[in-house]
């Protein structure tokens, strides 16, 4: 079986229109970003299933090149704590790794007032606000995955210099450094939300991930998805029951619910329950972080090189997204209106309401997705735990044939320096 090596198929399963991967990428970038061709010829065909919702928010479109001349609401003088003009980019922007979506969260509450949508482009910019007060700087959050032909989150900082922060796992982190070293500053995510899912009618004795390893069951995952040979590995399932063919369509899972569905616990459970017609029951399912799969999914990564030239911005932005997470986890719908605004906007398939932005929220307090580091504080890294991630994925990357540079070391790939350590989730 061939493997992802660039991490693309971990987000592959995520419902979208037709988009090719790779099959719109610039012919250098198909080079540099070597993406297999397994991958490039993969298609996600999936028809719309949730009609678009309006939702009542003061939002202005702007078209490419042109400015917004709406006016915005009056906002508080920043707090020296948190004023970042002069310290930071007079615009951070912020690169997602997927489409707007309630992962994402701790970056969209912070878009101000009077916020712009460019529809062509697939960003949103607004004043960067926090409790209230403008920091004095504005943010742009690009979308990922289908809105940049799926070019890896790293290649993309590196090819665009102007982005400040870009939202990579550390699993792509590791296997990309050589050619785009990055390091993570905040991880948003403490555990992965991955997981796999099956159908409690048609194995009523399933408990967890190592019972379907003890059937025959094939467990449909995406193609490259780098979760399975760790849990092949570890014993928890045969490598005859991978099934690397997963499109993001539920049609293979619906026709067949004997087998298993390797997928996001943020996403499809609540999908699959309350919007799939041709489904419309409960799932059971277990989280790969129940089992050991200890990926820092989703964090928020600056280029190496630009670690200390950002390091004064980085003081202070870094504690302002702790605080935007708390902020946003303990009361979500605000910014879940404004992701599916943004997504109703975009307007290119990705599939997400209201229903379930507000599902994934609560589902990521409650799983404890967004938790307290192991480490202390909100947002920070444990230092055995990312050796470990190291320790893993090197010697998995080396079976397939991937590249991980020589004695990368966790300081190369994460640093706690800008953490509060007085942030918490309580």
């Amino acid at each position: 079986m061939a493997y992802d090596i660039f991490g693309i198929g971990s987000r592959l399963g995520r419902p979208s229109l037709g988009k090719g991967i790779g099959s719109r990428l610039p012919a250098n970038q198909q080079s540099w970003i070597a993406i297999p061709r397994f991958l490039q010829e993969t298609e996600m065909h999936i028809r719309r299933l949730i009609s678009a919702i309006t939702v009542p928010l003061a939002v202005a479109i702007v078209a490419p090149g042109c400015a917004s001349t709406r006016s915005q609401p009056s906002l508080k003088p920043p707090s020296e704590a948190v004023k970042l003009s002069g310290v930071c980019p007079s615009t951070v922007v912020a690169q997602a790794d997927w489409e707007p979506e309630a992962e994402n969260g701790a970056l969209y509450h912070l878009l101000g007032p009077g916020y712009r949508i460019d529809q062509s482009k697939k960003r949103v910019s607004a004043p960067l606000v926090i409790d209230g007060m403008n920091t004095g700087v504005n943010i742009e959050v690009r979308a990922g995955g289908p809105a940049v032909d799926f070019q890896t989150v790293p290649s993309l900082m590196y090819s665009h210099p102007e982005i400040t922060l870009g939202m990579v796992s550390t699993a792509q982190a590791l296997t990309t450094y050589t050619l785009f070293p990055v390091t993570a500053v905040f991880a948003p995510l403490n555990k992965s939300p991955l997981m796999i899912m099956w159908d409690p009618a048609s194995h009523p004795t399933w408990r967890g991930i190592a019972d379907i390893g003890k059937s025959d069951a094939k467990v449909l995952v995406a193609p490259g998805a780098l979760y399975t040979p760790l849990l092949v590995r570890e014993g928890l399932l045969k490598q005859s029951q991978i099934n690397a063919s997963y499109d993001g369509t539920p049609t293979k899972f619906v026709t067949n619910p004997t087998i298993a569905l390797g997928s996001y616990v943020t996403y499809e459970p609540y999908f699959y329950e309350h919007y799939l017609s041709t489904w419309k029951k409960p799932v059971k399912y277990q989280m790969l972080a129940d089992v050991g799969y200890k990926d820092y999914e989703s964090a928020l990564y600056v280029r190496t090189g630009s670690l200390r030239p950002l390091s004064a911005c980085l003081s202070k932005l870094v504690p302002i997204l702790q605080r935007s997470l708390i902020e946003y986890i303990e009361h979500p719908a605000p910014t879940i209106q404004l992701i599916t605004e943004v997504v109703q906007r975009y307007n290119d398939g990705w599939i997400y309401d209201r229903g379930i932005g507000e599902y994934a929220a609560r589902a990521m307090r409650s799983l404890k997705i967004v938790a307290n580091d192991s480490s202390g504080p909100l947002g920070g890294m444990d230092v055995a735990r990312m050796q470990s991630i190291i320790a893993a994925y090197s010697s998995i990357y080396k079976e397939v044939g991937g590249k991980v540079k020589p004695n990368l070391t966790v300081a190369d790939v994460a640093t706690n320096q800008f953490i509060d350590k007085n942030i918490t989730l309580r």
